[in-house]
């Protein structure tokens, strides 16, 4: 009765049509898709690509800031940097999706950086932004 109702208001196109478009979709992208049905349910699962380019990035962010630290910077950390030398305002939440961690996991990473004299916040946490800075040596 539901799917009737959303079909006769125009909210669905057809019935039982969008699994079938969500898989062709991710073969279209390549994007890999599992779909698992269980007694009263489904499951869903994406895997995601591994970053464009991350390799790259993680070694542009090295040559700059990984030599000066005299020790070695996680990838992530690399990518945290990067972006924010690219956006000093982008919040913790964005560094989170762009490089593919928990929030918790950046937070972390950000402590360890500033007490390594790498990472800088300047202002408050609304209003303010990062600096990446040379290591103290």
């Amino acid at each position: 009765m539901i799917a009737n109702t959303l079909y006769l208001s125009a909210d669905i196109e057809r019935w039982a049509s969008g699994l079938k478009r969500i898989c062709d979709a991710c073969k279209g992208e390549g994007v890999r898709v599992e779909f698992e049905k269980r007694k009263n349910s489904f499951v869903v699962v994406f895997y995601r690509h591994p970053a464009v380019g991350k390799e790259e990035l993680v070694e542009k962010v090295g040559e700059k800031v990984g030599e000066k630290v005299g020790e070695k910077l996680t990838k992530n950390q690399h990518l945290i940097l990067k972006f924010m030398s690219e956006n000093p305002t982008i919040s913790i939440v964005q560094l989170s999706k762009k490089v593919g961690i928990a929030e918790k996991n950046i937070e972390v990473n950000i402590k360890k950086l500033k007490q390594a004299g790498i990472l800088k916040r300047v202002g408050p946490a609304k209003g303010g932004y990062w600096e990446v800075t040379e290591a103290k040596k």
